[in-house]
């Protein structure tokens, strides 16, 4: 049988020879074995299925999650004459009925479906008059609530599996850990059948890491380095994929957008001329890539942080699939991780608990100073000797590591003491004598660890504990995050063995600070997000870009200065005389209204000097003293009487402060407002059953109807975020 699958290859899709693992999958399907495959982007998954269903009597049913991978995977298939069809909601109603016909009439020989479509009865009923010899699940980690691509209705494809028992079944993707597998197999009924996993390792991909300083300048200079080159840039947001798409725009480069905000039309326009190489950049979210089957895509650029190690892995995986070098470049800013804690908020409790880990594991690769290979692959339980040469840790001149072995006793005393029951940032929690709610209600401020470990940041900490657990000192409980001592610890202790690495700075870099204008040292966020909706509004009618009307600039002097006239307006940094007559009233109406509700002065006070803690310059910075005597116990009222200033003041250090990746005691925010931890909560959960989050707090106060004021909006969103 394997002889007449290689005559099918040479002849149908004119390979010579099979590569990687395809021959034994091959050979296990057509010996009517179920089975799973786990093989990198790239490796050549189709043909496993493809191959067989010409040389089986009945059809072959391959689920796929998405229309384009069915469509661009049907359009290969006919163009080299093999007789394929899919069913889904992009189809015309003659194409759909041309399709079934062709089914019926058994001259299709695999059918592209979507697992809800496959579900319907009649469906159902058609294959069964028409027999199935294979059923294959592509993209099968979506099957998993611990895959990084859960979608639910996969779970239903096990009433197929026992409909087709007869049917050979194949599960292929290309991220699945341990877990993922096992859930896979479990929930598929196959786990009598074969495995075949093959190496995760992309070894013409050059991983880089690099702190986020200044973003749009970052992806400027890369993509000069790459010319010519076709690429993607993730974004984790629809906002950040628009703005960033228009100032590649404006300066010159061929790019084009793609989030599921888009019409689409625009989505498919943007889509082909990106695969057909018309376009070289495809700014995107996550909705773009899955079933992308373009070979020549040079770089991938994460301008914000994946959501764990399997998307990430997968989203790289996009670049390079011709085997030729490709680059995969990762901005890392601390205030990201908020971002992406905020979305995991909006899961269930379980899933949270899962999201959470998987984070917290992708920092941990973040934070590594070995070769990238080693925690990426290890991740799907492969070894890797690590000096891969392809990535920046292995090619780039490394500070030396440091004796990290006091720490690191610290850090694993504390995990001890603390019975080896809880997650890393309770252990740190307790390093840094955190006076936390849960920290007290335990007891473990009692205990000999509590407060050893102050000289050190929580982001110092975390990254020593992850590299704890990559050098097998720990080991973490992947269900609820709870770490364990391994018997590496022990010579730890007992001074036996050395713990050398390298901690992270205490602060990280921050991007330059802008140039100072006159009158406007900083501005008014909700304000500025209220007249960029307007300025959208506008742009939208006019069928522009927003920045035609008004550059961010210049929203962010308005939401500076708050003109209320048009005389005032005039003033602003590019407000003409044109644009003056035709937009001023539009603007200085919701900055005077914005005013009114906010009770801001038409000339703004300016604030009372703080005379510096100290003469160094170099010395902490004026929030991270305000965060430190805040979580020592300081009160919010007590802070304001000490500087002599506003509580918007002491609120903007907080949130800095926060945005550091320090916890902010959640008790002490609640004082300001008078409202009880429960009410809170309560509120929070009202806001978030209304699908508005606390993101952007202009939503909020419309919802709300004015009832719960900016500020009191803000320090919920603290709270909230440190609860």
């Amino acid at each position: 049988m394997l002889d007449n699958a290689k005559k099918i290859l040479k002849k149908v899709f004119g390979y010579d020879d099979f590569i990687s693992l395809q021959a034994p999958v091959i050979a296990s399907i057509l010996s009517g074995q179920d089975t799973l495959v786990i093989m990198p982007t790239g490796g050549g998954k189709s043909l496993c299925y493809q191959i067989p269903a010409l040389l089986f009597k009945n059809l072959t049913v391959v689920v796929s999650p998405l229309i384009s991978l069915m469509k661009d995977q049907v359009r290969q298939l006919t163009e080299n004459g093999v007789p394929a069809v899919l069913l889904n909601s992009s189809l015309t109603m003659e194409a759909y009925q041309a399709n079934l016909a062709a089914l019926k009439q058994k001259q299709a020989r695999l059918l592209y479906v979507a697992p809800e479509t496959l579900l319907k009865p009649d469906i159902l009923q058609l294959l069964g008059s028409v027999g199935v010899d294979c059923l294959a699940i592509d993209e099968a980690h979506c099957i998993s609530d611990w895959g990084h691509d859960f979608r639910p209705e996969y779970r239903q494809l096990i009433e197929v599996r026992r409909r087709f028992e007869q049917a050979v079944c194949v599960a292929l993707t290309a991220t699945a850990t341990e877990r993922v597998r096992v859930d896979i197999q479990q929930t598929l009924g196959v786990a009598d059948g074969q495995t075949f996993i093959a190496s995760f390792n992309r070894d013409n991909l050059f991983l880089r890491i690099v702190p986020k300083i200044h973003a749009g300048r970052q992806v400027h200079d890369f993509l000069k380095k790459h010319p010519d080159q076709a690429g993607i840039i993730y974004c984790a947001t629809r906002r950040q994929v628009d703005g960033l798409a228009q100032s590649l725009v404006a300066q010159g480069f061929v790019a084009r957008l793609y989030h599921a905000g888009l019409d689409e039309a625009v989505r498919k326009r943007n889509q082909e001329h990106f695969a057909k190489d018309q376009v070289q950049i495809m700014v995107a979210t996550i909705a773009f890539g899955m079933g992308i089957d373009k070979s020549n895509v040079r770089f991938v650029i994460h301008h914000d942080l994946p959501r764990n190690i399997e998307s990430y892995y997968q989203e790289i995986g996009r670049a390079g699939r011709d085997g030729l070098p490709a680059d995969c470049l990762l901005l890392f800013g601390y205030g990201d991780i908020y971002k992406v804690r905020h979305f995991i908020t909006q899961k269930s409790p379980a899933e949270q608990r899962v999201a959470n880990l998987q984070l917290n594991t992708l920092l941990g690769m973040i934070e590594s100073s070995d070769c990238r290979r080693v925690p990426l692959l290890g991740y799907f339980g492969e070894r890797h000797t690590g000096n891969c040469g392809a990535c920046d840790n292995c090619t780039e001149e490394k500070v030396a590591p440091e004796d990290l072995t006091v720490a690191a006793q610290k850090f694993l005393s504390c995990v001890r003491r603390t019975g080896e029951r809880f997650g890393m940032n309770h252990v740190i929690d307790v390093l840094r004598g955190s006076k936390g709610q849960r920290v007290l209600s335990l007891g473990h401020d009692r205990l000999s660890t509590y407060g050893i470990g102050r000289e050190l940041s929580k982001r110092q900490w975390q990254s020593l504990g992850w590299q704890c657990l990559h050098q097998g000192l720990m080991a973490q409980d992947m269900e609820f995050g709870s770490l364990q001592l391994t018997r590496k610890a022990w010579a730890v202790f007992k001074g036996e063995a050395n713990v050398f690495g390298r901690l992270q700075a205490p602060e990280p870099p921050t991007r330059p600070a802008p140039e100072k204008r006159p009158g406007v040292s900083d501005y008014d966020r909700d304000l500025f997000e209220l007249l960029r909706q307007k300025r959208l509004e506008i742009a939208r009618a006019q069928d522009v870009p927003p920045f035609v009307i008004f550059a961010d600039r210049t929203l962010a002097d308005m939401a500076g200065a708050y003109p209320r006239t048009i005389a005032q307006l005039g003033d602003i940094h590019g407000v003409g005389q044109v644009k003056c007559a035709k937009y001023g009233e539009l603007f200085t109406d919701i900055i005077s209204e914005y005013c009114r509700r906010h009770h801001i002065e038409a000339s703004p006070a300016p604030e009372i000097p703080v005379q510096p803690t100290s003469d160094n310059a170099t010395g902490p910075k004026r929030y991270q003293v305000v965060g430190e005597r805040y979580n020592q116990g300081r009160s919010i009222a007590d802070l304001m009487a000490h500087y002599q200033v506003k509580l918007e003041t002491v609120l903007g250090h907080l949130n800095r402060y926060h945005l550091d990746g320090h916890s902010l005691r959640p008790d002490g925010l609640l004082e300001v407002i008078d409202l009880t931890s429960e009410k809170a909560d309560a509120l929070i959960a009202q806001i978030e059953a209304q699908a508005l989050g606390l993101e952007f707090l202009s939503a909020v106060y419309k919802a709300f109807k004015g009832e719960i004021g900016y500020t009191e909006l803000r320090i919920l969103r603290l709270y909230a975020l440190n609860r």
